[in-house]
């Protein structure tokens, strides 16, 4: 079995996969005061309640773009798992050509988001993944990485209202009954899910409009990009194992060329 890791900024998302299938996936929170003891024991008894032995695990790839964890969390890897992982960075073998200006400034995530969809789904694509930004990626036909649009994502948007505003409450991030808000919640509720609703089909139209392509396919994934896709015609495919199905895409073409 292979164990796919993508560690964000806010959560660290993991799979096991075995072959093709996903037969697990986990998520903790991104804490960079963690131990690699700390780290490894999480990793295990998260494998054991789902019921993976550790030494069914053959390989482990990981993306990150958080550097700070990655010394604890690898060395983690090596303790508990007893395996050198692939880390997904700079000379690693994607598929994917980098056509913009300094390609060492796209993070790894994004990245493997881009095989993840390039691979299933074919191009031309815009890959939206709404995570701790909200990041659209212009895939090109050929396969190459022509351009990317960053925006604040919902969670930061959502924590500047009710920490920079002192009247304003922290709340469930939920799209409303109704964008005819009748009390503080709902009316914040609907500034953050219809603003970005409005957001995405905005970028998205002038992506496609400056590409000169109208008939580019577009794939989101993240934890709230569920909410988005449902409320918008602009999105086709929701995938939400879209990045660890990209790891393993990658971990297979790397594994591959060293043969």
């Amino acid at each position: 079995m292979l164990l796919v890791v993508d560690i964000g900024n806010t959560n660290i998302t993991m799979g096991v996969f075995d072959e093709e299938k996903i037969v697990s996936t986990f998520r903790i929170t991104t804490k960079i005061s963690r131990t690699s003891d700390e780290y490894g024991m999480i990793i295990c008894d998260l494998l054991k309640i789902r019921e993976i032995k550790i030494n069914e695990i053959n390989d482990v790839v990981i993306s990150s773009v958080v550097p700070d964890v990655m010394h604890s969390f690898e060395n983690a890897i090596k303790k508990y798992i007893s395996k050198n992982p692939l880390i997904v960075g700079p000379g690693t073998k994607t598929g994917i050509k980098m056509v913009t200006g300094n390609a060492k400034e796209i993070g790894a995530d994004r990245i493997v988001d881009a095989v993840g969809a390039y691979r299933l789904y074919g191009g031309p694509l815009i890959v939206i993944d709404y995570g701790t930004a909200t990041t659209y990626d212009y895939i090109t036909e050929d396969g190459a990485f022509a351009a990317g649009v960053t925006a604040p994502g919902i969670r930061i948007c959502a924590k500047a209202l009710w920490q920079d505003a002192a009247k304003l409450p922290e709340i469930e991030i939920k799209k409303p009954e109704s964008i005819l808000a009748k009390d503080t919640i709902s009316s914040m509720q609907a500034g953050l899910i219809f603003g970005h609703i409005g957001e995405t089909e905005y970028i998205i139209r002038k992506m496609k409009e400056e590409a000169g392509i109208h008939n580019i396919k577009v794939v989101a994934t993240g934890g709230l990009g569920k909410i988005i896709s449902e409320s918008t015609n602009s999105i086709d495919i929701y995938d939400d194992s879209l990045t660890l199905k990209g790891l393993r895409f990658i971990y297979n073409k790397e594994r591959a060329n060293k043969k």
